[in-house]
């Protein structure tokens, strides 16, 4: 791992591998830096630099109070100036929608890729509060309700699949970067519905998303697409289920950045 200082002395761990023009992978809720590296080797096969990181909160990245979503367009910023001041950037769900907001705050993205980006567009918004109930449990010490809570009513699982995943080997991973469920909601929540600034940002943009998919992502891939006239909207067979098929995204990248 490597690292980066942010803007306010963050510091935010990333992995690369492979040469080329660097392809920065930005997860969603609950991912780290380990979750991108099969998308981040399928780039380097493809003859880009693929690189991962540890959004702040997560992994071996710090975390530093107050959270504000441009504290992680600067992380962003941060890692792109570490790998030569210039990157493609792949987010995915919550890391699409920081991305898209990255670029809008100016950060040096060279070529945005969004896979499924949770926007809503004031349609079926979670709770205002949510934010606010997630940080008060994570404060009393209840970071698995916590988790539990974000999946029920900021992702919409339905509450069988939701006992599943506690029961699940990889719960007490979640729990580790829970308080990172409030920084998800309050970015997704702020630019819900995507700002001028994001809308017009002046850097080529391709809209991912699998098939089949969650009906929220197929609609917001739709609706951000018709929002930006400049966008190309590309449908990855091989990804299902809010799923990244690294493969098969990755040769939708390469066929984009030549």
């Amino acid at each position: 791992m490597e690292t980066a200082t942010s803007a306010d002395g963050t510091m935010i761990a990333f992995q690369r591998v492979g040469q080329g023009t660097p392809v920065l992978i930005v997860g969603g809720a609950f991912s780290t830096a380990s979750a991108g590296m099969p998308l981040a080797s399928a780039l380097a096969e493809a003859g880009f630099q693929g690189v991962t990181l540890d959004r702040r909160g997560r992994g071996e990245s710090g975390d530093t109070a107050p959270y504000a979503p441009a504290r992680e367009a600067e992380d962003l910023a941060a890692v792109i100036a570490a790998v030569g001041g210039h990157a493609a950037v792949l987010g995915h769900s919550s890391g699409a929608v920081l991305a898209l907001f990255a670029a809008g705050e100016g950060v040096p993205i060279i070529h945005l890729f969004l896979s499924e980006p949770p926007l809503r567009f004031g349609e079926n918004e979670p709770a205002p509060d949510l934010a606010t109930r997630l940080q008060a449990l994570v404060d009393e010490g209840e970071s698995g309700e916590a988790v539990m809570l974000f999946q029920r009513e900021g992702v919409g699982l339905p509450d069988a699949l939701i006992e599943q995943i506690r029961l699940s080997p990889m719960f007490d991973s979640l729990v580790d970067v829970a308080q990172t469920t409030v920084y998800d909601m309050e970015i997704t929540a702020s630019v819900s519905t995507p700002t001028a600034a994001m809308v017009e940002v002046a850097v080529p943009v391709t809209i991912l998303r699998g098939e089949p998919t969650m009906p929220l992502l197929v609609t917001a891939a739709d609706q951000l697409a018709k929002l930006m006239p400049q966008a190309e909207l590309v449908i990855v067979p091989e990804s299902h289920d809010h799923g990244v098929d690294p493969a098969g995204t990755a040769r939708e990248v390469a066929l984009r950045l030549g």
